[in-house]
């Protein structure tokens, strides 16, 4: 199928499970575009997507060519930022979707730059997975407490399972985290959940979602690296 079929689809499935799940609310697509030349994110922006995902700083590096021509659009960090790339993720990307400690968000607040992010949470307790534990809460709102982040949301991997209760209720514990750390601010509140991939942003938008990461259910199985 083409790219704009895949979209298509992809859309259908999204406002299917906004009515199953009873959200109102506008749901972005992010197109993880790892491991695909640039060319597929021109393609991208010519489907009408604003958003690209990447989870590695080199890759990033070498691929990314002229974004002039592509006005609006946000590069989202996705993957796992160690402490000696900041630098260079923040030349490059426009967000860091994946804050996963207080001590890495101390470091990128030293930087000095405003910058947005999502703190991720490792929901589903996989040991190989990165993420602030979902009872460090206070841990979480000192992020919100920075000089220079700004803290737009929460983000998590489901777990690898074809479990849809186990899936559902990482999703689930993700938004009572938000739930719960609101209530702990007075202003600046969370508005973003990003929950879902290719094999379960379905279940992430009829818990909320309000960002799903779409990479081989949108281009297909990725290219070897």
């Amino acid at each position: 199928m083409s790219l704009s079929n895949n979209l298509e689809t992809i859309y259908h499935k999204i406002e299917k499970a906004k009515i199953r799940g009873g959200v109102n609310r506008p749901v972005q697509l992010i197109a993880v575009t790892k491991t695909h030349p640039f060319s597929i994110i021109n393609e991208s922006y010519a489907m009408g997507i604003r958003s690209i995902g990447e989870n590695r700083i080199q890759e990033a590096h070498s691929k990314f060519e002229d974004f002039s021509l592509m006005p609006n659009i946000t590069k989202r960090f996705i993957g796992h930022l160690q402490s000696n790339k900041i630098n260079k993720c923040l030349e490059l990307f426009d967000t860091i979707d994946s804050v996963d400690s207080i001590k890495l968000a101390k470091k990128i607040d030293k930087k000095g730059l405003a910058v947005q992010v999502l703190l991720e949470v490792n929901t589903s307790g996989e040991r190989q997975k990165h993420g602030f534990n979902p009872e460090d809460i206070d841990g979480m709102i000192a992020a919100t407490e920075t000089q220079n982040i700004i803290v737009k949301g929460l983000m998590t991997v489901g777990p690898l399972t074809g479990n849809e209760q186990k899936i559902r209720k990482s999703f689930t514990l993700l938004r009572e985290l938000k739930d719960e750390i609101n209530s702990q601010l007075s202003a600046n509140k969370l508005t973003e959940l990003s929950m879902g991939m290719s094999s379960d942003f379905e279940i992430g938008v009829e818990e909320g979602s309000t960002m799903v990461r779409i990479g081989s259910a949108l281009f297909g199985r990725r290219q070897q690296q």
